[in-house]
């Protein structure tokens, strides 16, 4: 008992019904599915708020009048494929609310009636009935609207019980039948019929009551040996008394004249859509075609499907010709391995043709066939290969849509078509047609499918097809976006699964009227040809079909599988004339900017002093600090400004010693085949001091602070007090220019001497100079004479020592 309340606990409870969550606790329904679980007996601990219980596929051998009563919302039951035997049907009086009960696929031999009111679905289809179960009480179940029998033995005494009863559909699901009594169908009233006959079933009187019945008729079953013997009482059966407009026949295993002898019966009554869906015939045929007779019908349509033979020789004139030959509206022969089909040789009134999924060829079209009123044709899945033959029969109809799908089909160049003016649809898919079909189409065509094909490229030297409106190309070799040129009323195209890589700006200027795109799953190359595409997505409002799930980058690789609407790919770096502009923008900018700071902080000057510097340097670093003491030759180089003159010659140089040849003037000591920077750079590296007699005139000469830059970067000398500064007049720190920072650095700091305005102090002034020189004169003038004599052999000519007039400018 314990492992029996295990299983009813482990019963799936799916909570499935619409809005389960957001209803009120006492609206909720809910779905328990408890199928396919080995179960003897219905669960005891099943929800009161259960609305559908599953318990098909189980082993209930019975029903307890309290297996339902705590589910008093049931409304959906299934107890299908069990072992019940015996049925109350009082064991439901407690769910009111039940409208659906299935209790098809069991052993049922005896039901109790009760009246359900609101029952609307019943079913006791395939059971063991000896007799259809109908009581009285069935009758009151006015809403009954689909009810499923079986039984072994069919009376008229047992519909007569429901007779009043409106159905809607009425199932016969018979295990065996031992007895029928003709003319108990007609009692019924009902829409729809389906019968599901047992093997070896006389099915010839069900049919003809059958057609007696309803509107709709389907039985399924039909086999065995024609036992319709008096084949002449269908002649009673007239189009009066019949009601069934459509009738379908499934699962049919006959000899070809019996179902030759099914089709001429159904031929005169009122059936207009006669359906024969797996069908399986065999045997020599006997009758002729020609003993047919095809007056006197109201058959519109005739479908025969999946049709399979036991016989390998068929007389095509035999067969073929007896349907083409009833001049009906509609013929559908498809999966029959049908190799030809034979047309009579006057015209016929057939609108819609499907022979699909046969082994029809070109030699279909060989022959002269007159079918002008010819609406729609359909040979997919067949063995065509030539399209210009297609073409030449469908110019003598008035179709207008034709499925060529699934075929061998090829165009080749040199070949002529001709397409009827009324041709608006066309099924091209899985051919081999390549570019050239474009010059096989007919000029009317609106809706063209080409997907699946070997096409590369959309031709630019083909007709004008004005009228196209959806154009399907997924599944073909395309690298890029068709042109609208040709296709001006174009707005539904497919392109997916091709090789585009980046759509050209033709498809952008040309197909304005597109209104929906399919370009997924192509290998997309995310650079800035694709930016157009991209942007087409965000201002069509939902133009792409599939965005963004289906447009994924293939290249470059480290964008690969990134989404196209991730991809960010700037307006600058993808618009060369924006880029062009931008970069002379910034050029023009930084180009005034740098003109403004050459002018502002004097640039020129920084430039020509890091040049003069940088030679400076080099030379420098190939001699060696022996070499820089030996090239001495003055006590001090003296850097003034020419306004200052009078007070360098009668001041400053009388006082140093009196030894005016040991002190190096530019006016009398630059060499005139030498650079002036080459001068200076000389004089500093040949004098042991350098003294700068600053004033407001030395501030405004450049070449006095040629002078200052190249002594104070001590390049010639290792001891840093090489260098003496004299302020002959005040500098205001404002006069000073920004590109000398060096000298209003020394301003800020007081690092100089100052020349006092009173003459009684100038003797100190003298002394602090001659103790900052703090030279050794002995030595300096010994090397002096000793450089000056080599100079004066190697040269023969007078002094070495050249005084020339050269200015501080």
């Amino acid at each position: 008992m314990t492992l029996i309340r295990s299983v009813y606990v482990f019963c799936s409870i799916v909570m499935s019904v619409l809005g389960y969550a957001s209803k009120p606790p006492e609206d909720r329904e809910l779905t328990t599915n408890c199928s396919n679980m080995s179960l003897r007996k219905v669960p005891e601990d099943l929800s009161p708020t259960t609305t559908t219980l599953d318990l098909s596929y189980n082993l209930l051998s019975q029903l307890q009048s309290s297996d339902f009563r705590s589910v008093s919302k049931l409304k959906v039951l299934i107890l299908c494929h069990n072992r019940i035997q015996e049925l109350d049907i009082k064991t439901f009086e407690f769910n009111r609310e039940l409208r659906y009960l299935d209790l098809s696929y069991n052993r049922l031999k005896i039901v109790t009636w009760y009246s359900l009111a609101g029952l609307r679905h019943l079913d006791l289809s395939f059971n063991d009935f000896d007799s259809v179960p109908i009581h009285e009480e069935a009758g009151n179940m006015s809403h009954l609207e689909i009810l499923g029998l079986s039984g072994a033995k069919i009376r008229k005494s047992d519909f007569q019980k429901i007779a009043h009863l409106h159905l809607n559909t009425v199932f016969l699901g018979l295990r065996s039948l031992f007895y029928y009594e003709e003319g108990s169908l007609p009692i019924l009233n009902t829409t729809k019929l389906h019968i599901v006959l047992p093997m070896n079933t006389n099915f010839w009187v069900l049919l003809r009551d059958g057609i007696k019945t309803s509107k709709i008729l389907e039985m399924t079953n039909i086999d065995g040996k024609s036992q319709f013997s008096t084949y002449e009482t269908q002649q009673n059966l007239t189009l009066a008394n019949s009601k069934t407009s459509i009738l379908l026949l499934n699962k049919v295993d006959l000899l070809w004249d019996d179902l030759l002898l099914i089709f001429q019966f159904v031929w005169h009554t009122s059936v207009e859509c006669f359906q024969v869906q797996h069908v399986t015939f065999g045997g020599k045929v006997y009758l002729d075609h020609n003993s047919f007779d095809y007056s006197n019908t109201a058959m519109r349509t005739i479908k025969l499907e999946h049709i399979q033979f036991r016989i390998f020789y068929i007389p095509q004139e035999r067969v073929y010709l007896l349907f083409t030959k009833m001049d009906i509206e509609n013929l559908t022969i498809s999966d029959a391995q049908m190799p030809h089909m034979r047309f009579p040789n006057y015209p016929t009134r057939f609108k819609h043709l499907n022979f699909a999924d046969n082994i029809l060829t070109d030699d279909l079209f060989k022959q002269p066939i007159q079918l002008p009123h010819l609406k729609t044709l359909i040979l997919k899945g067949n063995k065509l290969e030539t399209l210009s033959l297609v073409s030449f029969f469908a110019n003598n109809t008035s179709l207008k849509h034709l499925d060529l799908s699934q075929n061998l089909l090829q165009y080749e160049n040199d070949e002529n078509c001709f397409w009827p003016e009324t041709l608006i649809t066309m099924n091209l898919s899985s051919n081999k047609f390549a570019d050239s079909v474009f010059r096989c189409l007919p000029r009317s065509i609106q809706i063209l499918d080409l997907n699946n094909n070997k096409i590369q490229t959309v031709p630019k030297e083909i007709i004008h097809l004005k009228s196209l409106r959806e154009l399907n190309l997924a599944f073909n070799f395309l690298t890029d976006l068709p042109g609208c040129s040709h296709f001006r009323k174009l707005s539904i195209l497919n392109i997916e699964m091709n090789l585009i890589l980046s759509p050209s700006l033709d498809f952008f200027q040309s197909c304005q009227e597109v209104k929906t795109l399919n370009a997924g799953r192509n290998p997309f190359r995310c650079t800035c040809e694709l930016r157009d595409f991209i942007q087409l997505e965000k201002y069509s409002q939902g133009m792409m079909i599939g965005w963004s799930d289906s447009y994924i980058c293939e290249y470059p690789l480290n964008l690969k599988g990134t989404r196209l609407k991730d991809v960010h790919l700037p307006e600058l770096s993808c618009n060369t004339a924006l880029l062009i502009v931008t970069i002379v923008v910034i050029m023009l900018v930084l180009g005034t900017a740098m003109a403004f700071c050459c002018l502002y902080f004097d640039l020129p000057w920084y430039l020509r002093m890091l040049g003069q510097w940088t030679q400076t340097l080099q030379r420098i670093r190939k001699t060696t600090q022996e070499q820089l003491k030996r090239n001495v030759q003055f006590y001090v180089f003296i850097s003034y400004n020419k306004h200052d003159s009078t007070w360098v010659k009668y001041e400053l140089i009388p006082n140093l010693e009196k030894e005016e040849n040991l002190i190096c003037l530019h006016e009398g000591n630059f060499d005139p085949g030498k650079s002036i920077t080459e001068n200076i750079t000389n004089c500093i590296e040949k004098s042991c001091k350098s003294i700068f007699v600053l004033s407001p005139n030395f501030v405004q000469s450049e070449w006095c602070h040629y002078e200052l830059y190249f002594a104070h970067q001590n390049l010639f000398h290792e001891n840093s007090d090489y260098i003496i500064f004299i302020l002959l007049e005040p500098i205001p720190l404002y006069c000073i220019p920004t590109r000398y920072p060096k000298l209003k650095a020394l301003m800020e700091k007081k690092a100089y001497l100052e020349w006092p305005k009173d003459r009684r102090k100038c003797g100190l002034f003298w002394a602090k100079l001659r103790a900052s020189i703090n030279v050794n004169l002995l030595e300096t003038r010994e090397m002096c004479e000793l450089q000056t004599f080599v100079e004066l052999n190697e040269e023969s000519q007078g002094s070495v020592i050249s005084l020339i007039r050269t200015d501080c400018l």
